[in-house]
């Protein structure tokens, strides 16, 4: 009875553990999206600015989806052209998380993107991950129905994206307070804070202003999801 009984608690306790959300995520958010990109179907996920420019694609076995050109797509105002964001979904406090592959040349605004409190093509915030920082690049930036604005409080001086090496980056963002912390492999200090709370819940997406490059193991953790879908790109 005894060995049992022990048995058991070791069950619940791997469960547990298995359970456990990741290091330097909160115990109160779960995992409410993933998506590693190995089956055709995972495009339905998405809307593009340019569903031409994406493509799933693999490096060394793993899979990924793959920006690779520039869309043809003109926003409103001065902001990232190239963006894939999910559909039918709006989150508030959440981090994400994800494997990136910048394929690109070297150059100073080398980049990607990530795009959250998305309430539609003239109205988002987007993080800017290049590989030098100016008024323009590695960045923090609110769209208001005008040019990009960079908000972030504190930044690094860029980063190195290499050649054919995979990164992980994760964004926490609070709708309820306003805060972002960005993070580049390290992620025990973030190359990035900001705040503002111009935006509540919306979108999430990803992408490049105007370069090329991979992602996948794109994770997504909340306090919770609303099915509501904000104003989508027009077709180019």
């Amino acid at each position: 009875m005894r060995s049992l009984t022990l048995c058991a608690a070791l069950i619940a306790m791997a469960a547990a553990a298995e359970a456990a959300n990741p290091p330097g995520i909160p115990d109160e958010f779960q995992l409410l999206y993933s998506q590693d990109f190995a089956k055709p179907e995972a495009l339905a996920d998405f809307t593009f600015t340019d569903p031409s420019a994406w493509k799933l694609t693999g490096t060394d076995g793993k899979p990924a989806l793959e920006l690779t050109k520039q869309s043809a797509y003109k926003p409103a105002v001065r902001s990232p052209f190239n963006i894939a964001l999910l559909k039918d979904k709006v989150w508030g406090d959440v981090i994400i998380e994800a494997d990136c592959f910048q394929t690109g040349k070297e150059y100073g605004h080398r980049d990607m993107v990530f795009v959250y409190g998305f309430q539609d093509p003239a109205r988002f915030y987007y993080t800017h991950i290049a590989t030098a920082a100016d008024d323009h690049a590695h960045n923090c930036f609110i769209v208001n129905r005008a040019a990009r604005a960079k908000f972030a409080r504190e930044v690094t001086k860029g980063v190195n994206w290499g050649l054919n090496v995979w990164h992980r980056v994760r964004l926490e963002r609070k709708a309820s307070d306003g805060t972002v912390r960005v993070f580049f492999d390290d992620m025990s200090k973030p190359i990035m804070t900001a705040e503002d709370k111009t935006f509540g819940a919306g979108a999430i997406g990803f992408g490049s202003f105007d370069d090329t490059g991979k992602i996948t193991n794109l994770k997504i953790w909340g306090t919770a999801v609303d099915t509501r879908q904000p104003d989508l790109f027009s077709k180019p």
